[in-house]
Formats: C-alpha cells, sequence, structure tokens
C-alpha cells in the first residue's frame, strides 16, 4: 500500500496568506460594495517597465520566425542572461563567473528545490520571524528546524552564534517580514561561524535592490569567506516586477564544497535532471532589467515603493508606535498598539477602516504582537490607509 509524505501532517492547517484571504473574503461577502485596501501580501502594484516590455515584445517576435526561434534552452539558464547577471554583480565588485549563476522561474520555487542538495538529516537554524515558507519546505522533507528567536532589543536583527546541529542557516535581508538589514560586521560574523562549523547560509536577497546605505551589502558575496560556505537565491519579482511573469536567479560558488562534493556541480546535475528550464521569452525579459535603461526605469518604480514606506514610517512616528524596516526595505514590522494580539489588530483594521496587513504571529512565535505592512501598493492607496488608521488610532 502507498504511504504518503506523512510529514504533510506536521504542517499548521491554514497557510498564512490563505488564511487572511478566507477573512478577507468572508468580510466582503458580509460588506458588499466596501473597498479594501491591501496593504498584507507583498505583491507589486506596478507594470513591467518599457526596457522589459520591449525586450518581451522582440523575444515573442523572435519566436515567430524559422531563424529566430527558440526551442529548449540550456537548463541552468541562457548563455545571454547567465553573463549580464554575472556582469551586474561585477559592478558592485564582486566576482562572480556565469556558470555560478542558475536562472529560475523565482526565489520562492527555488528556496524549495535547493533543499534537494542536502541530505534530510541535516538540520535547518531559521531565525525568526521567518517567511513560512523556510519553515513549510523543511517540515515537508522531514528535516529537524531549530528556531533562532529575534526581537525588539535587537531590532530583530540574528545574532551570531553557534548552535549545535544547525546545518543549513538562514537567512534574509532585507528581511522579509521585519525589514531589518544585516550590516556588513553582523554578516561577516555569520559567514565565519559557518565556515567554522561547516554550516551552508542559504541567503534570500530578494530585497536587496531595495538597499540605499552604501554601508550595507546587497550580496552575501561582498564579505570575504562567503563563496566556501554560502548560496544566494534571489528574483526579479520585487526588483522588477516579475510576481505574474516569474523569474529569478541563485548564485552557487565553485569553491562550496561539502563531503567532497561540490554543490555547483551537484545542483548541475538536479537542474539537468529536473527541470527544462526557463521560457526564452522570459530570459529576455529578463536581461532586458539590467541594461542601462531597464535599471534606471526599475528604480524609478521602486521609489515608488520606498516613498510608500516613507509615508508609513511617518505615519506611525506621529503615533507614537514602535516600528522598523521601511529603511532599504520595503516592509514595515510595528508593534501592535494597545496590546492588541497580532490576530485581533488584523480583525480590528479590516472591522473599522477596512485596510488589510499581515499578523506577525503567521511568521513565528516571536512575531505575535507585531504586524507587517507592504509598500508595494499604489502611492494613494498607502496614503488613504494611513489616513485611516492614524484617524482610528490617533
Amino acid at each position: 500500500m502507498l504511504t504518503p509524505n506523512l510529514h504533510y501532517q506536521e504542517l499548521h492547517d491554514s497557510y498564512l496568506f490563505a488564511r487572511i484571504a478566507e477573512k478577507t473574503a468572508k468580510y466582503c461577502d458580509e460588506h458588499p460594495g466596501t473597498r479594501l485596501l491591501r496593504m498584507g501580501i507583498g505583491d507589486v502594484s506596478q507594470p513591467l517597465c518599457p526596457a522589459v516590455i520591449a525586450a518581451l515584445h522582440e523575444a515573442v517576435e523572435d519566436q515567430a520566425r524559422a531563424e529566430t526561434f527558440h526551442g529548449y534552452l540550456p537548463e541552468c539558464g541562457a548563455p545571454f542572461l547567465r553573463e549580464t547577471i554575472a556582469a551586474y554583480y561585477g559592478k558592485r565588485g564582486v566576482a562572480v563567473a556565469p556558470d555560478e549563476v542558475f536562472v529560475s522561474s523565482g526565489a520562492s520555487d527555488e528556496l524549495g528545490h535547493i533543499l534537494d542538495l542536502f541530505d534530510t538529516s541535516a538540520a535547518a537554524l531559521i531565525p525568526e520571524p521567518a517567511y513560512p515558507a523556510y519553515v513549510d519546505a523543511n517540515v515537508m522533507a522531514g528535516r529537524r528546524i531549530l528556531h533562532l528567536p529575534t526581537g525588539r532589543e535587537q531590532d530583530f536583527l540574528p545574532e551570531p552564534r553557534e548552535i549545535p546541529g544547525a546545518d543549513l542557516i538562514y537567512l534574509c535581508s532585507p528581511n522579509n517580514p521585519t525589514g531589518a538589514v544585516l550590516d556588513r560586521e553582523r554578516l561577516a560574523a555569520w559567514v565565519a561561524l559557518a565556515n567554522r562549523t561547516g554550516a551552508v547560509i542559504l541567503f534570500d536577497a530578494a530585497y536587496e535592490a531595495f538597499i540605499e546605505d552604501d554601508a550595507l551589502p546587497h550580496s552575501i558575496f561582498e564579505i570575504e569567506g562567503a563563496r566556501t560556505c554560502a548560496i544566494e537565491i534571489c528574483s526579479l519579482s520585487k526588483t522588477a516586477g516579475f510576481t505574474g511573469t516569474r523569474l529569478g536567479y541563485t548564485i552557487i560558488p565553485k569553491e562550496l564544497v561539502r563531503g567532497g562534493m561540490h554543490l555547483n556541480a551537484m545542483w548541475v546535475r538536479n537542474r539537468t535532471t529536473k527541470s527544462n528550464g526557463v521560457s526564452y521569452i522570459l530570459q529576455k525579459g529578463g536581461a532586458a532589467v539590467f541594461t542601462d535603461a531597464g535599471q534606471r526605469q526599475v528604480h524609478e518604480t521602486l521609489r515608488i515603493y520606498k516613498n510608500n514606506a516613507r509615508v508609513m514610517g511617518e505615519t506611525l512616528s506621529r503615533l507614537g508606535i514602535w516600528y522598523t524596516g521601511g529603511k532599504n526595505a520595503p516592509y514595515i514590522w510595528m508593534a501592535c498598539p494597545d496590546r492588541f494580539t497580532s490576530w485581533e489588530f488584523f480583525d480590528t483594521l479590516l472591522r473599522e477602516v477596512q485596510v488589510v496587513g499581515t499578523p506577525g504571529e503567521g511568521f513565528g512565535k516571536c512575531g505575535e504582537g507585531y504586524f507587517r505592512f507592504s509598500a508595494f501598493g499604489n502611492s494613494a492607496d498607502t496614503a488613504e490607509a494611513m489616513h485611516r488608521m492614524e484617524q482610528l488610532l490617533g
């Protein structure tokens, strides 16, 4: 008799965002015609930039002519995009070879797939509050999880410390959900720890484009020693509006070796077995992000989101509410006022002012009593949501 993966029984009954969707749908059913201001899920609101759209159209036309038609592409990514991404790193002084770049269908997918490289006996150290998929992907694999609590006293930044048995270390900077950003000193301490213990850091850099402070690292590979202990997973979803288009990339250095096995070569074998790669059309669009015009245009869009974060931060400051994030990051992580639990605050905002955010409890026990707002909405909705909240709490 077939036995299913019993580890699925260990998952929470309701995924965070599914529960939010259920609650909001119920409210809308009971209050028809209500206009909700949605600032919860980190989905973008601005369209793809003109340089990307032009490249996508060109790629479609390429597929219409025999002489420019593309069928299967290399599973690890088209050479033109791998070279383009390597050059993007090079402009920041980070040496990455094109064959260390792997094109993916997005960071969320890759964060799950990359676990194929590690035996299920490898325990995962996950600082909390954490993106729920980090935990759930490891639960599904039957992997032991070590929780590293963070809190307000350290601005929700994980303190580098050796925890016995930690084989995989998840770091996300700028962080989802807290917006906290690791500085060079702290990130270097994590790199030193991983090299000392033999752990591998899975570095989620999906929000690196929001970093404006030159003193803060965009990539873990800006840190000496990272090439022997880290994998970096990146996305064009928030950088360039690819949430509905799905494209990302992963950096695995050739120096990364564990148990005599080269993880770069292992990932080549994995991708050539389990994937037929990403479409030519999407990769052409992705390459346009890194052109001079593309970079100028995506940063114009990012300024909209950064301004939204500024508006939210200024509102919370006027209300005297503690928060972190919003600077160098697209998320605001605020303390719930009036001793609300995070779900109580969610229900209050939904019921009283029709604003939707994300309860911190959904990101782990350390998130209880906190709340996340996303800066990815449009400017008018963000301003209106903050106005409503200020009227409610002021």
